[in-house]
Order: C-alpha cells, then structure tokens, then sequence
C-alpha cells in the first residue's frame, strides 16, 4: 500500500506559480509510475501531466504543455507539479497518483484506470 498526500495548493493570481508536492509512505516511489491529475467544479477528472518510473519520458496535456513540469525526488519520497503562468482554467482540485511498474519503466500512463494510488487532493484556485 502507498499513502500520497499532496500539498502546495492554495489561490494565486492569474500569471502567477505554485508548486505542489505530494509525498509517498508505505512503499517507496521508486517503483513506481507518477501522475498528476485535476478535477474542476462540474468537469470529470482530467490527467495534467506524468513521469515514468524510470524518471526519464513525461506527458502533458495539451492545456498545459510549456507552464507545468512533473519532476521527482526518489530520494524524498515525493513528486512535485511545478505551475508556472497560471490561469483562470487552471482552477481544481489536483491529484496525484501512482501506478506500480514491474517491466516497462519508460512508459508514462495517461489514463485514471492505469493508477493504482490516488491522494486525496489539494485546491488550486486562480483568480483574475
């Protein structure tokens, strides 16, 4: 089992950068593949941007390509999203997630069903 427990959210102005963190206990997240996801008021949840286990592929959204950037920190136990030039339509809850790997660990996963950790969230808002 792997507890995530994300932090960093908060409000913002539009233009603006935050940095969440979410960090991992029960297993360490070195085996694993890392995603950050977002779910806005009245929208399902959507991917944002992932990492493969090996640390070396990522994949962003489209919406987000060249403002957010997925790192992680084996070390640390914790995988971080990097938002940079904010928008309005960045408003969510953000989510991160992990997805064991035991072959293939330069793939990046995009889809919700392919995670098998979830955190329970923190609140981005940006204001106008």
């Amino acid at each position: 089992q792997v507890q995530l427990v994300e932090s960093g959210g908060g409000l913002v102005q539009a233009g603006g950068s935050l940095r969440l963190s979410c960090a991992a206990s029960g297993r360490t997240l070195s085996r694993y593949g890392l995603g950050w996801f977002r779910q806005a008021p009245g929208k399902e949840r959507e991917f944002v941007v992932g990492i493969s286990r090996s640390g070396e592929n990522t994949i962003s959204a489209d919406s987000v390509k060249g403002r957010f950037t997925i790192s992680r920190d084996n070390a640390k136990n914790t995988v971080y999203l990097q938002m940079n030039s904010l928008k309005p339509e960045d408003t969510a809850i953000y989510y991160c997630a992990a997805k064991r790997v035991f072959v293939d660990t330069s793939s990046v996963h995009y889809t919700e069903s392919a995670y098998d950790y979830w955190g329970q969230g923190t609140q981005v808002t940006v204001s106008s």
